[in-house]
């Protein structure tokens, strides 16, 4: 069986920057022993993701609806977290982003037999790229790491999981 991790937007905006929560930096620990589990499976790959945006972020639609400049390409805050720069530099890709979902899954993801999506925002981000694998390889399992997720807000976190259950995405 071929397994593959995606680690999503793991970025310091998310955690203590800009866009940070109290959430996503009581998870980080448990990304990191995640990652630090399945690193040396060799059975398993990871990808990481990262929310990217130009200095005219606040002119676009997603800017004109959170203003609140975040990720901006070559920042500190658009960068992955420190203590996730090792498994970030051992990924097989790292995929830079300008929306809340990634559209080029069919190039980088085909070939497995499972995919779990661990990362931030489990209401933005996660549920998006989650959506999306499930409809390019609607045969493939697909499973949502929710300890090594966290949402803007508990409760949207909760509803995140909730909804791709209903799409039969397994919470773990």
């Amino acid at each position: 069986m071929k397994r593959l991790y995606v680690v999503v937007d793991m970025q310091k905006d998310f955690i203590d920057g800009s866009l940070g929560t109290r959430e996503a930096q009581e998870m980080l620990p448990r990304m990191v022993d995640r990652l630090t589990e399945i690193q040396d499976r060799e059975d398993t790959d990871i990808i990481f993701t990262m929310d990217t945006h130009g200095s005219d972020y606040l002119e676009t639609q997603e800017g004109k609806n959170l203003p609140v400049q975040h990720c901006i390409k070559g920042t500190d805050g658009w960068q992955i977290a420190d203590v996730l720069q090792e498994f970030a530099e051992r990924a097989v890709a790292t995929v830079e982003k300008p929306s809340f979902g990634y559209t080029g899954w069919q190039d980088i993801a085909k070939g497995y037999d499972e995919i779990t999506l661990g990362g931030l925002c489990t209401d933005i981000c996660v549920i998006s790229n989650a959506m999306l694998l499930k409809a390019f390889f609607p045969e493939i399992r697909l499973r949502i790491d929710s300890t090594c997720c966290a949402g803007v807000t508990a409760e949207s976190h909760n509803n995140a999981l909730r909804a791709m259950k209903m799409c039969q995405m397994d919470i773990i």
